[in-house]
């Protein structure tokens, strides 16, 4: 797969620095988090599918590291450079290993699959 990410020279000089510290902290707080715990869970309040995944999580009693980043009334420019680091567009997003697998609803899948368990094994 590859995604359609503009390339660095496509940028212009003035900008590039601009456009590489959006949020520069809070990716490498996620990037962080991602290398040092087997399942992580970015999310945000008010909504209830990072809640769904964490209940996903808990059933089958998998440890994993929660993160949660405002709600839909703040921190929306915050969670957009996670968005864009990811190229996922909404929350929650899970990381398993290191890998990005989707929302609560692909977790959700991926239990039923029985994926998830081989991902974890």
């Amino acid at each position: 797969m590859s995604r359609h990410i503009l390339a660095e020279d496509q940028i212009h000089p003035a900008v590039r620095e601009q456009v590489s510290g959006h949020y520069r902290a809070l990716v490498e707080e996620v990037q962080a988090a991602v290398a040092s715990h087997a399942v992580v869970v970015v999310g945000m309040g008010l909504n209830p599918f990072p809640r769904k995944a964490r209940k996903l999580l808990d059933a089958q009693g998998i440890a994993y590291h929660y993160l949660s980043y405002g709600n839909y009334f703040n921190q929306w420019r915050p969670r957009t450079a996670l968005k864009l680091w990811s190229g996922w567009s909404t929350f929650p997003m899970v990381f398993v290993k290191g890998t990005l697998v989707g929302g609560a609803n692909d977790l959700q899948k991926l239990i039923e699959q029985g994926e998830l368990a081989r991902m974890l094994a």
